[in-house]
């Protein structure tokens, strides 16, 4: 028996309903703040992401997918989205194009990391991009953009973070004065840490070991290292924010991962998912486009929500269940089964679940209607082709009508109707 590769997994029925109870509502949010959608190959250069990402992440140096192509270039899984849209907009010349471009993706990326709840080699991201403008208006209106999205898939005791990691000047000031502070207590810390503390001591700030955390917060903090522009743009920010009544923390060690990001952070967590509680994150990049070769600035920011821990999230506070089935057609014999195929299409253009029963048994047919949880039931025999009239019950009271043809069409029509709420 061949099972899945180890860190993947099936995402089966009921559960897969979620899914796309959430990805809609994503896509409905997306709508009203103006974005559009994107979509990336799942392989890239591998390249794009040594270049953007940074080579001495734990993404680039352990967890990606990388391989030789039969050509002799190399290739690797997207582990995250960013550079990708990154790319595509330089590519494609999207800067050409009329104001601010707002894009918004679904998809799967890839890291071999270890599993762990609500963590997966493959797992899946909902994320958006706002390129090309630096302002903290845009900062501010990404943020509310998550958590809308958070409120509408309903959501709403999570804590969200904030910070600024400063421009690259501010940040240089304060990796100096890190890198004196750590070859102090870095011999204290884990191996990662000692080996950030040289390579980028930026990322020890990043340490998820819990033994390491009471050093950490013992370290200089970047906020009493920004300029005085810096300081203003997360001013602004946070007035945003407080005008829309959206409530943070600030966290002076919430650095992201990447190496990209400059400036806002930030991150939303829940306390649903343990330890590792972040749903999302994100920040601004305003110097990625340049590094990836673009030849005018193109200042962005952008998020991405873990789509795998938010669909846990909604799962913890619902029973999911299986959707119910709007009516069950039981045909007793071979010309009533060819009948009632034809009948089946024909209801379900009025946007309605339907099911045609195969089985010679009528009683095994209605315990199958029962366990689908069928809201009606529609019983054909030779007599029903030849009347062109049907029997139609309903499954919750019982009560059963006979209906022409029309008549049917237009009953389940008016049901369909009630059901969405027209």
């Amino acid at each position: 028996m061949i099972h899945n590769v180890k860190g993947m997994r099936d995402i089966l029925p009921p559960s897969s309903a979620v899914w796309n109870e959430v990805e809609a509502a994503a896509r409905r949010v997306f709508m009203r703040f103006n974005y559009s959608e994107i979509r990336t190959p799942i392989l890239e250069e591998t390249a794009l992401f040594s270049r953007s990402v940074g080579e001495e992440t734990d993404i680039v140096s352990k967890e990606m997918y990388t391989f030789e192509d039969r050509d002799g270039s190399s290739l690797t899984l997207r582990p995250e989205n960013t550079a990708s849209v990154l790319r595509a907009y330089i590519e494609h010349r999207l800067d050409q194009q009329p104001g601010l471009q707002k894009l918004y993706y679904v998809g799967p990326m890839f890291r071999r990391e270890r599993p762990q709840k609500g963590r997966y080699r493959q797992f899946y991201q909902i994320g958006a991009e706002a390129i090309g403008s630096d302002s903290p208006a845009v900062d501010a209106e990404v943020i509310e953009l998550v958590v809308a999205i958070l409120q509408e898939v309903g959501i709403n005791d999570f804590e969200l973070l904030i910070n600024s990691v400063g421009s690259k000047r501010s940040r240089a000031r304060y990796n100096d004065a890190l890198r004196e502070k750590l070859r102090e207590v870095a011999p204290r810390m884990c191996a990662d840490c000692r080996r950030r503390a040289e390579t980028n001591p930026l990322r020890v700030l990043d340490c998820k070991v819990p033994e390491d955390q009471p050093i950490i917060d013992g370290l200089p903090s970047i906020l009493d290292f920004l300029d005085a522009s810096d300081r203003e743009h997360f001013r602004r920010v946070r007035d945003f924010l407080e005008d829309r009544a959206i409530a943070y923390t600030v966290k002076p060690r919430l650095v992201r991962g990447l190496d990209y990001y400059a400036r806002t952070t930030f991150e939303i967590t829940h306390g649903a998912l343990g330890a590792q509680n972040a749903i999302l994150g994100g920040g601004r990049y305003d110097g990625l486009a340049e590094l990836l070769g673009a030849k005018a600035p193109a200042p962005g920011i952008g998020f991405s929500i873990g789509e795998d821990r938010l669909v846990m999230t909604v799962e913890e506070g619902k029973t999911v269940q299986a959707a119910p089935l709007h009516l069950y057609i039981a045909p007793m014999g071979d010309a009533a089964l060819r009948h009632c195929a034809v009948l089946a299409g024909d209801i379900r253009k009025l946007n309605l679940s339907v099911e045609v029963g195969t089985d010679r048994k009528l009683k095994r047919m209605l315990e199958l209607a029962n366990k689908l949880q069928a809201r009606f039931t529609l019983i054909v025999g030779d007599n029903e082709i030849v009347t062109q009239t049907y029997a139609l019950k309903d499954m919750r009271s019982g009560e059963q009508e006979t209906l022409s043809r029309q008549a049917l069409m237009e009953q389940l029509a008016a049901q369909n109707r009630d059901r969405e709420g027209l």
